[in-house]
């Protein structure tokens, strides 16, 4: 599979940080804030240009652009641009927290972080908590799951992974028999085959086990998964197939859940949009449309309003 990642959000050219930075003071100096003005230089900035900006504020100003946000912004505006300013493995350390802590857990979250990442990514991110909360993840997540969701978890995390690309045709074949033999070929699941398999083997590896589990069984991995798991597990073994086989379209599914139903997702929303400006936004957009037969502006604009709606657009890029 050809995957091209197509960002949304492009580093700006030309650039100057300087006049970045004066223009947000003065779009928050003074009586009122200038929403607008903010949207539009932050949400048209690479992340790297953004902190850069950011430094700039703070030699200038002697003053925390972050904070400085804060006290002018509020509720998901706020979240939004915030979750802009904050390095993208940062931002998605903190979002991995909040999923942990306090009463109960964010699975969800927890999967669609972790199970969408290359080992080199997972290493970022392992060091990353550590540095910014003095626990380690492995650590924070054994306490918050159990069983089977632990286990894939903590593989996914220790960076089990093979490189990317590394793929083994013949491995391939006995791969798919193993997963067929530890499901649909018994009664009952042995979720260890299932976890050793999609937490080791790269992306590329899987695409050919998925083949070949289809031409051994008759049926789709993910048709095999729906019959034998459920919960968390099975949330985490879907998360891998579709990110294996489309990472767009498991993103847009996301986005799109996060907007069906009662109430919008906002979290979700704001996080995938945040995280994936700068990788492959453009393809998600584009997938939303080709399975739902809506823009994802259009759903965007229906669960949102104001600043909010008008940041999130201009990220997407439409603003």
């Amino acid at each position: 599979m050809d995957y091209t990642p197509i960002p949304s959000v492009f580093p700006a050219n030309p650039f100057d940080a300087e006049a970045d930075a004066a223009a947000l003071r003065s779009a928050m100096k003074g009586f009122g804030t200038d929403e607008q003005a903010i949207i539009d230089i932050l949400t048209a900035r690479s992340n790297a240009q953004r902190q850069l900006i950011k430094e700039q504020f703070l030699r200038e100003y002697g003053r925390d652009l972050i904070e400085d946000l804060k006290s002018e912004l509020g509720g998901k505006f706020e979240d939004v641009i915030v979750g802009l300013m904050m390095p993208p493995v940062e931002y998605l350390c903190k979002q991995l927290h909040k999923a942990m802590e306090g009463m109960g857990t964010d699975e969800s979250t927890l999967v669609e972080i972790l199970c969408t990442k290359s080992n080199e990514e997972m290493a970022e991110i392992v060091k990353c908590y550590e540095d910014m909360y003095d626990r380690p993840l492995a650590e924070h997540l054994c306490s918050e799951t159990d069983g089977h969701f632990r286990r894939l978890l903590t593989l996914i995390i220790t960076g089990v992974r093979d490189p990317v690309g590394t793929v083994d045709p013949e491995k391939a074949k006995e791969q798919a028999e193993q997963l067929y033999n530890a499901g649909e070929a018994k009664l009952g699941t042995d979720e260890e085959v299932f976890n050793r398999i999609l937490a080791h083997g790269s992306f590329a590896q899987l695409r050919l086990v998925f083949d070949e589990y289809k031409e051994l069984s008759g049926q789709t991995l993910e048709q095999a998964i729906k019959h034998e798991m459920s919960g968390e597990m099975h949330e985490a073994m879907m998360a891998i197939v579709e990110c294996v086989q489309s990472p767009a379209a498991f993103f847009a599914n996301r986005l799109y859940n996060a907007m069906s139903g009662a109430g919008t997702e906002d979290t979700t929303l704001i996080r995938i949009i945040i995280s994936r400006s700068e990788i492959d936004l453009n393809n998600i957009k584009d997938e939303f449309e080709r399975i739902y037969n809506r823009t994802l502006v259009s759903a965007i604009k229906s669960e949102t309003s104001g600043d909010y709606k008008r940041a999130l657009c201009a990220l997407i890029g439409d603003a």
